[in-house]
């Protein structure tokens, strides 16, 4: 039977009316009677049933519409908006270079017009509001100087009186300048010794150690050129025309091999690095996805995926990164084999099977459940306050206690930590049970809530001790 046949087709009534109306109708009017309530109780019945199925789906379509609404606020947000979470994709760690080309003209224009350098060894801090203008800092004294003299003409240094001038002071000016990258090379000459009588084989100085003994890169140049691809961001195509301009022409094919023999000579180094990372009591663990345009039996268009930990001494922290094609939680597996301690992620499930070995403690980061409750007070209209406002501020105050008891040792802030953050703890948790019941799980607020009620137990542990991280801000930054 066709569709359209079914559809036209008289449908049975649904029991009891159907059954009802197949009887034939009594005589007797007190019968009669008992069968129309009967059937009145039974039409209450399904118009109840009714009501009930259209509240339940209006319901359903009232979350979906506010979902789909919520996404796409967020969405503009994103593209034309400012975002205090700007930059929190992983990939900017590796794409960070060709991001910032195309804001630098808007950067320049309101840049200083002179030059301040920090002390060695100091990072620079992120620009904050400042006025335009004030006393300059002082150039790094860690700086070599060099002088350059001015001094006037003996046939000025007469004066009106007619009587020769004498130096008595000088004023001192300095510039920043820089000496362009010079581009040499370097002979090694090596003596050769012999027998005046020639009665013994000749000795030749010995030859100096190299990197890559069969290539004519310097140490220098090889680690210029690893600085300049995985520090400053440049590509080798890049690095191949800064070369060229300094008169020197190597391909981009032969920099790649020169940084894989590199890598290569580095790799005792790398193991060093890594015996250190595991010796600390807690690593740092993220990953982010790469593509890799040439590998065998892969797609270009694959994801790939690079792990980094971070972990080590306090003062001496070490950042390793592994390649993987795979995100499964094999690698963590391999990466931590052997290690015991406490492990800082984000809420990326593949992480749960090294933690399940019973070895590694999992601590979760309050700065991803936080982000999620930013991305739900995103989504409101302009200047209405809603509950995420509320967990944003039980967030605020541990991390107004972190940044207080961040110099003091590692016992006093573990007493502050159940002195102060505790109670705060205590009352978010209170707060998330009165709030989740009431919230549709499929909004941006009902996702934080689920998402800070799954990872709960994670999230509060940092409170355990004294040492351990409320975040994992330091492997993604």
């Amino acid at each position: 039977m066709s569709r359209a046949a079914d559809q036209s087709a008289p449908k049975p009534l649904p029991t009891p009316l159907g059954a009802a109306f197949a009887e034939p109708l009594p005589d007797d009017p007190a019968a009669l009677k008992a069968m129309l309530r009967l059937l009145q109780g039974a039409m209450v019945a399904q118009t109840q049933s009714f009501d009930e199925a259209l509240a339940r789906q209006t319901r359903e379509f009232e979350r979906r519409i506010l979902a789909i609404y919520e996404q796409l606020r967020l969405a503009r947000r994103r593209l034309f908006g400012p975002s205090a979470e700007s930059h929190a994709a992983q990939g900017w760690l590796f794409d960070e270079a060709d991001a910032l080309a195309g804001e630098a003209s808007s950067a320049a224009q309101s840049a200083p017009d002179t030059a301040e350098l920090l002390p060695a060894g100091r990072p620079a801090a992120p620009a904050s509001p400042a006025p335009r203008r004030g006393k300059r800092a002082p150039l790094a004294q860690e700086l070599p100087r060099v002088d350059v003299l001015h001094a006037l003409p003996e046939a000025e240094r007469t004066c009106a009186c007619g009587t020769p001038m004498v130096e008595i002071g000088e004023e001192i000016s300095e510039q920043l300048d820089i000496v362009p990258m010079q581009v040499r090379v370097l002979r090694h000459v090596r003596k050769r010794y012999g027998c005046p009588d020639g009665a013994h084989r000749p000795v030749s100085a010995p030859a100096p150690a190299q990197v890559l003994p069969k290539s004519n890169a310097s140490s220098d140049l090889l680690a210029m050129l690893l600085t300049t691809k995985y520090v400053d961001g440049l590509p080798l195509a890049r690095f191949e025309f800064v070369l060229a301009r300094a008169g020197v022409r190597v391909p981009r094919q032969t920099l790649a091999r020169w940084a894989i023999g590199a890598a290569r000579a580095l790799q005792p180094v790398a193991n060093l690095m890594r015996d250190t990372l595991i010796e600390a009591n807690v690593i740092h663990m993220d990953e982010t996805s790469v593509q890799v345009l040439k590998e065998a039996g892969r797609a270009a268009t694959s994801q790939s995926y690079m792990w980094v930990q971070r972990g080590g001494l306090p003062d001496k922290p070490v950042v390793l990164f592994d390649y993987d094609p795979s995100r499964s939680g094999a690698v963590p597996l391999r990466l931590l084999a052997g290690w015991h301690g406490y492990l800082m992620t984000d809420g990326y499930t593949g992480y749960n099977a090294v933690a399940a070995e019973g070895q590694i403690t999992h601590l979760s980061c309050w700065t991803h459940a936080r982000r999620r409750f930013v991305e739900a007070a995103q989504v409101l209209p302009k200047g209405k306050r809603g509950r995420a406002a509320e967990a944003i501020e039980f967030i605020g105050q541990l991390y107004g206690i972190e940044r207080e008891i961040r110099e003091l040792p590692t016992l006093e802030r573990f007493a502050v930590r159940q002195a102060r953050s505790l109670p705060v703890l205590a009352a978010l948790r209170q707060w998330l049970d009165e709030t989740l019941p009431l919230v549709p799980p499929s909004s941006k607020l009902g996702e934080a809530l689920d998402y800070l009620h799954a990872y709960w137990p994670k999230l509060i542990r940092y409170t355990e001790r004294g040492d351990l991280p409320i975040d994992n801000n330091a492997a993604e930054n």
